[in-house]
């Protein structure tokens, strides 16, 4: 029984998406297990170049069913937005699917989101704005909405009403224009209408799929270093993009995942605010970001670039204990002669290879040993044979200090562009 979870070794930004597409062509389902439309997962393949924020990468293969799953936060106008686009050029939708179970993202958390943001002055989170924060936060509290509350109009429309009161007394008082609860409520339900019977009890169909032995994908979103037990808190998303994560928010019991494949860039890359310790300024940082396109899939924000942390991949692998690795972005690294690898911090004076709560994780200095480059394009290998010798000795030492086994080496953003080993 194949069923693969697909998770964020770094900061997240790591290629998940294409990991996905590539794996997704031989998936039966594939189902996004939490996180919202702050999620920008870029895939490039024969049909063009697709930024998709909650509509699982398996989209691309028509036989697949694509589930965005109980444990994600749905703002259904920008689903159908991104359902919209998909169709104008040509990429059918007709297998998407919504859990019921899912929460709604309603433009009041949008609002707070960015408000909050605000507040907190020169210590922002970095968010991307998308009030996922707010509606995971909505859930935890009980305030929640989920999607099948839809099918019930009236009683929807009283839960809005009731909500919105709350949320204009928080607005109003920070000097914001109250929202309309009928206005709202409308156009909530104009875009579940377009849903219709897309929206489905989710739990039914994972267990048809696993009981007939399907090839099932779970896709996360972000990465391990975000997570919001075990990242950088509280500069963390609100979900967990873990492998156990993966579990809880697609309805797939813990012992039937039999694959989790740890994705990283062949550098590191974050998006938002918080301690990243290889993290390179000046000149040097421009030249990798602009190589490498790093700028952000949902905010269009540069990221912050630098080289390959050793200690972070490491500690992700210790929570999800990865079955392999998939390293992306290889190429990149095409032009360097020299390149250092993170594989300690210096705290206190001390040498460790833990790794340290926020707080410590701020006066954290990288510890680097330096591999060689290679200096020769990879762009067009397609075998691991064919890669250059360095190259190949630079994947080893990741590996090793990772403690897992390479399956997947990316050496361009395209499908094709992907070395299975």
């Amino acid at each position: 029984m194949p069923i693969t979870a697909i998770v964020g070794a770094q900061w997240g930004d790591e290629g998940k998406g294409k990991i996905t597409d590539v794996l997704a062509q031989d998936a039966d389902l594939v189902i996004r297990f939490q996180g919202g439309d702050n999620a920008g997962h870029t895939v490039v393949n024969d049909r063009g170049e697709f930024k998709l924020h909650l509509i699982p990468a398996g989209i691309f293969n028509p036989d697949a069913v694509n589930l965005i799953g109980p444990g994600t936060v749905v703002n259904l106008l920008t689903l159908v937005e991104e359902l919209d686009m998909l169709e104008a050029r040509g990429i059918s939708t007709a297998n998407v699917r919504v859990a019921d179970r899912a929460h709604l993202v309603l433009p009041y958390h949008v609002m707070l989101d960015r408000l909050d943001e605000r507040e907190r002055g020169r210590r922002k989170l970095g968010t991307t704005g998308r009030g996922v924060g707010p509606a995971y936060a909505d859930k935890v509290a009980r305030h929640g909405l989920q999607a099948y509350e839809v099918r019930d109009e009236r009683r929807f429309r009283e839960r809005i009403a009731r909500s919105v009161e709350l949320k204009n007394r928080i607005l109003e008082a920070y000097g914001e224009q109250p929202l309309d609860a009928g206005q709202l409520a409308d156009d909530q339900l104009e875009a579940a209408a377009r849903l219709g019977d897309r929206i489905v009890s989710a739990l039914p169909l994972v267990e048809d799929f696993v009981s007939r032995d399907a090839r099932v994908l779970l896709e996360g979103q972000l990465g391990a270093m975000r997570d919001l037990d075990w990242g950088i808190y509280p500069f963390v998303t609100s979900s967990n993009p873990l492998a156990g994560g993966a579990s809880i928010g697609a309805g797939i019991p813990p012992r039937l995942i039999t694959r989790v494949i740890g994705v990283v860039k062949a550098y590191s890359t974050a998006v938002g605010e918080g301690p990243f310790p290889t993290e390179l300024h000046g000149p040097e940082a421009d030249a990798l970001r602009e190589r490498a396109g790093e700028y952000g899939a949902t905010t269009g924000r540069p990221r912050r670039v630098g080289w390959f942390d050793a200690v972070a991949a490491r500690y992700a692998h210790r929570l999800n204990l990865f079955t392999d690795i998939a390293v992306t972005k290889l190429d990149v690294l095409d032009v360097h002669e020299r390149i250092p690898i993170a594989v300690r911090y210096r705290l206190n004076g001390m040498e460790t290879d833990d790794m340290p709560p926020t707080g410590l994780l701020e006066q954290a200095q990288p510890v680097y040993e330096t591999a060689p480059g290679w200096c020769v394009a990879t762009t067009s290998a397609r075998s691991r044979e064919a890669l250059p010798r360095r190259a190949l000795g630079y994947l080893d030492r990741v590996s090793t200090l990772v403690g897992a086994p390479i399956s997947m080496i990316g050496v361009g953003p395209e499908r094709k562009a992907t070395i299975l080993t």
